[in-house]
């Protein structure tokens, strides 16, 4: 029983022994408060008693007990009924301590002889219930002494003592800037205090996200403690002091057809909510709720933008560069020419800064691709793209286009070969021109084609149409190519398959000396012609002059007549 007396004494109360026997018993209220008598229990014992001390007033008795009978006897005490219990050893327990337990207690032993008295003084603690900051403005004036609130901390025992802090620093009064009024309620029935600090405060712009807590500080059995409040923030008002503008989006460059929008923004708090734009050269501001938007902005809008709040006394500016990029390309669009015609492709760019200029032709790019044509080809044929953009900012860039064709009447190359198998020839017909010419194959006999054809595919103007055959004689085979600028035709001379020939490439020169050939033969023929009339009329007057006579008689008679004379002359 006395260990368990005792654990109860250490957590319910401390006790301590002060001089002439008197102890004091902290106890917590609310709490049970234990009394041990602080006497030694003697042989003779008769009875024990507890009584307190009214201070001025009588004493009263709240408990006894017999030490023969063992009995128990508590006094009709009201502030005492039901809440007292006495032990074999004379503890005295109370529950539910409160303020006006505290008192001096008095255990008295008796004998027949003697009379014993050990004092215990009781002292209640209650600590204070969690500061609270009440009454909060929504805001605070910079220079101005503004209300901050009320800290409130109750039902404390004893009283405690209320500290402000701002940011963990004390606040102190300061007359004209800082104001402190404190206060304390008892209350009548508990005993228990209240207090409240309010404070004032002339706030600065260093305020704004400062945090303002209260602090309570109590005493307890164990020492002086404390407890804080939940941090205040407020809202620092001040007046706006400076304008400045802002462009959107914040990007290096303006181009133009951007979307640019100003903000004008004051650094009061509240922010102001009107503000006046003047646009560039303009003396009357427009009237605007902090943003002025342009849309599509062009290069004349290149200038100065001012805002200011409506009274006019703070203003601001920003320059505002609207950088283009125009490019000229001649020509342009789809541009036709005729082969070996001269061209010069001219890229010229107009811009707020200096450009750089990248050539492309289908799509690929090459450091050194030619845009001045002397003599074009058809290989010059395609689609040229002049792209600029700005050095300092590549995002404004402007490409134009033209679409070149190289045009030209057909041109041919006839050549001829013998195939593997001995059987056929191949005549192949190699064509140039644009648009793409129709090529059509035509012979001077007969029953040649073996009906293959095969056309290679059209490339930078050029392809090759082909023909096999197996010719029995001789002959002569023409190609035809047709477009709607001309129509040409060349012809080859092919010998039969029959007769074996070494037979070469021929391009015109091979068909001119074809066409040699039939004239040397042409001539010879011609020649041996000759000869044969020449030999033929040879023996035709030798046959006459042995005859002569003949003649004469198949004559008429005046032409005997002037033979006979001519003959006489001639003898004489």
């Amino acid at each position: 029983m006395a260990r368990i007396l005792l654990a109860v004494c250490v957590l319910c109360a401390a006790t301590l022994r002060t001089g002439f026997g008197q102890r004091i018993v902290n106890a917590i209220y609310g709490e049970t408060i234990v009394m041990p008598c602080g006497l030694d229990i003697v042989d003779n014992l008769l009875f024990g008693k507890w009584k307190y001390e009214k201070g001025d007033g009588p004493i009263e008795f709240v408990a006894s007990r017999s030490a023969l009978k063992k009995q128990y006897k508590y006094d009709d005490v009201p502030e005492y009924n039901g809440r007292l219990n006495l032990t074999e050893n004379y503890t005295l327990t109370i529950s539910d301590a409160r303020i006006r337990d505290e008192k001096k207690f008095v255990c008295m032993l008796i004998t027949d002889d003697n009379v014993f008295e050990a004092q215990t003084l009781i002292k209640v603690f209650k600590p204070p219930s969690k500061p609270e900051i009440i009454n909060q403005p929504k805001f605070m004036e910079v220079g101005k002494l503004n209300k901050v609130g009320e800290c409130v901390s109750k039902e404390s025992y004893p009283d405690g003592n209320l500290t402000w802090y701002r940011n963990g620093q004390v606040i102190l009064p300061i007359e004209g800037a800082v104001s402190i009024e404190w206060e304390k309620e008892k209350n009548s029935t508990s005993g228990l205090y209240s207090m409240s600090s309010s404070l004032e405060y002339v706030a600065t712009k260093e305020d704004i996200n400062s945090q303002l807590t209260c602090l309570v500080t109590y005493s307890m059995p164990e020492g002086q403690l404390s407890a804080i409040s939940d941090p205040a923030v407020f809202e620092i008002y001040y007046p706006t002091e400076k304008v400045t503008i802002k462009v959107q989006p914040a990007t290096k460059t303006i181009k133009e057809g951007d979307n640019v929008t100003l903000k004008c923004i004051g650094n009061g708090n509240p922010p102001p909510q009107e503000f006046l734009f003047y646009p560039p050269g303009e003396e009357e501001g427009i009237i605007s709720s902090g943003t002025y938007q342009i849309t599509d902005i062009k290069r004349n809008a290149t200038g100065e933008y001012k805002c200011s709040l409506p009274n006019k006394n703070m203003m601001a500016s920003a320059t505002l560069t609207v950088h283009y990029l125009d490019l000229s390309l001649s020509p342009s669009g789809e541009v036709t020419k005729q082969i070996g015609e001269a061209l010069n492709l001219s890229c010229i760019p107009y811009a707020s800064k200096d450009v750089t200029i990248i050539w492309f032709k289908d799509s690929k790019s090459k450091a050194s691709l030619q845009t001045s044509f002397k003599s074009l080809k058809y290989t010059d044929s395609g689609v040229y793209d002049c792209e600029s953009f700005l050095l300092e900012d590549g995002s404004l860039r402007k490409k134009k286009t033209v679409k070149l064709t190289v045009e030209g009447i057909p041109r041919l190359k006839l050549s001829k070969r013998t195939n593997p198998d001995g059987k056929t020839k191949t005549v192949t017909c190699d064509v140039e021109g644009v648009p793409k010419p129709e090529v059509r194959w035509s012979s001077l006999s007969n029953g040649l084609y073996i009906n293959i054809t095969e056309e290679t595919p059209f490339t930078n103007g050029k392809f090759s149409s082909k023909i096999i055959i197996s010719p029995d004689d001789n002959i002569t085979v023409s190609c035809f190519a047709e477009n709607r600028l001309g129509k040409v035709a060349h012809s080859l001379n092919v010998s039969a398959i029959s007769f074996p020939e070494q037979d070469e490439p021929n391009d015109k020169s091979d068909d001119s000396s074809d066409h040699a050939k039939l004239i040397v033969g042409i001539v010879v023929g011609l020649l041996l012609a000759a000869l044969v009339a020449g030999i033929a009329y040879w023996i035709y007057m030798k046959k006459n002059s042995g005859t002569k006579h003949v003649g004469k008689e198949l004559g008429n008679t005046e032409e005997n007549k002037k033979l006979e004379e001519n003959n006489h002359k001639s003898e004489a």
